[in-house]
């Protein structure tokens, strides 16, 4: 956004010119063809006064913001609102302050459209970053006058959201960076340092061992094939990718991580804790049930959990209860359920899920500690052990030509 300077010819004929505030000078040609003039000449902004955020925005440079961005930006309308601050004045301040040049525009486009007798939640949904929960949520807050309280809960419902990303993706990301460099170091080893030693151990002119046959084996096909192996690799992860994006692969790929050995646990229980939370705050707000079941079902990122909860929709659609569906599947705690139970027969459904969702945060947390725990020495032992060997195996046969 930058002052462009332009001139124009009026109705009557004659030149005028000035400065028009845009973006590009299609906006500026636009804005002077609605003041009734006939553009000649638009010149752009000076560097001094050109903001690369917003020409980085406007040629789709930038990247989106996130869940971070959202949640400040959420925190301070709330705290705007509550204090009383009318909800232009209020969109007016985020923009001058907000940093992320992609939100910095949404503030900007959303305070124009309220203004012109939108609601926020009609602004919202035609921004990128304002999921379909957000702007459900912000609708109803609208609809039963209690904006403050809803962006208050959205903010902590988006905080505590991230925080159990954060920790699965934690969870899975350490063990994986550790494996691989030690996989890498393995690697170096067999291809650069064995085959200093094979020269050595030829010289010997004894017997080489099993054990040291075997390294040198495989240190050879290595050596020979790592050209083909990368590739084969490289070429063969970025098919499960685009297979993983598939709809039957999504299914398929979560259903194996389910079934993984405590990393199942924990991506099970960080998806049902997202859920939870998400219904608690959705039913909280005045949402119907079918419509916050909805809003859930886009919310999670896991395909089996998705896929069966669209089940439980369907069977409230037809009249039952949430608890009934929910006690058919099996990864579902029967605790949780009976919780949901109570809750329905007292009216308290989000009240309970609040609770279903606190307690599987605290498993989820407690489910990565051990897993850290655990798996650290198994990874320490295994690649320790497997680096040993290939050190024992290059010295075994001088020890025994010096015995």
């Amino acid at each position: 956004m930058g002052n462009w300077r332009f001139e124009a010819i009026n109705k009557e004929g004659k030149r005028e010119a000035g400065t028009i505030q845009a973006t590009n000078a299609k906006d500026v040609r636009r804005v002077l063809r609605a003041r009734g003039l006939r553009p000649k000449r638009v010149m752009p902004p000076s560097l001094l006064e050109f903001d690369i955020g917003e020409w980085m925005v406007a040629n789709g440079y930038s990247s989106p913001f996130g869940p971070k961005e959202l949640t400040m930006f959420t925190k301070q309308l709330a705290i705007m609102v509550s204090a009383g601050v009318p909800i232009i004045q209020s969109f007016e301040i985020l923009f001058k302050q907000e940093k992320h040049p992609v939100l910095k525009r949404a503030i900007k486009k959303i305070g124009a459209d309220v203004g012109e007798g939108r609601t926020i939640a009609e602004a919202m949904v035609e921004q990128k970053g304002f999921d379909k929960l957000y702007c459900n949520l912000i609708k109803a807050g609208e609809a039963g006058g209690i904006l403050d309280t809803i962006l208050n809960k959205l903010a902590i419902h988006l905080d505590k959201q991230e925080k159990i990303k954060a920790q699965i993706k934690s969870a899975m990301t350490y063990p994986l960076i550790v494996t691989l460099i030690g996989f890498l170091v393995i690697w170096g080893m067999m291809v650069f340092v064995v085959p200093q030693f094979v020269g050595m151990l030829a010289d010997t002119g004894k017997d080489i061992p099993a054990i040291t046959q075997f390294v040198i084996d495989v240190s050879d096909f290595l050596g020979n094939y790592s050209i083909y192996i990368v590739p084969a690799l490289v070429v063969g992860f970025t098919l499960l990718r685009a297979y993983i994006k598939t709809p039957t692969g999504k299914i398929v790929y979560d259903n194996l991580f389910m079934k993984a050995p405590i990393f199942g646990e924990i991506v099970i229980k960080g998806n049902l804790a997202s859920f939870s939370r998400t219904l608690a705050t959705m039913l909280g707000s005045g949402v119907s049930l079918v419509d916050a079941l909805d809003i859930c079902i886009d919310t999670i990122d896991n395909g089996v959990i998705s896929k069966d909860l669209t089940g439980v929709k369907k069977k409230v659609i037809e009249g039952k209860t949430l608890t009934e569906p929910l006690e058919k599947i099996e990864y579902f705690p029967p605790m949780v359920t009976q919780m949901v139970r109570v809750g329905e027969q007292t009216g308290q459904v989000d009240q309970m899920l609040e609770k279903v969702s606190d307690v599987f945060e605290d498993e989820v947390n407690s489910l990565i500690t051990s897993m850290t725990k655990m798996i650290e020495p198994i990874i320490i032992v295994v690649l320790g052990g497997a680096i040993a060997t290939i050190l024992v195996a290059m010295y075994l046969p001088m020890f025994m030509a010096a015995g």
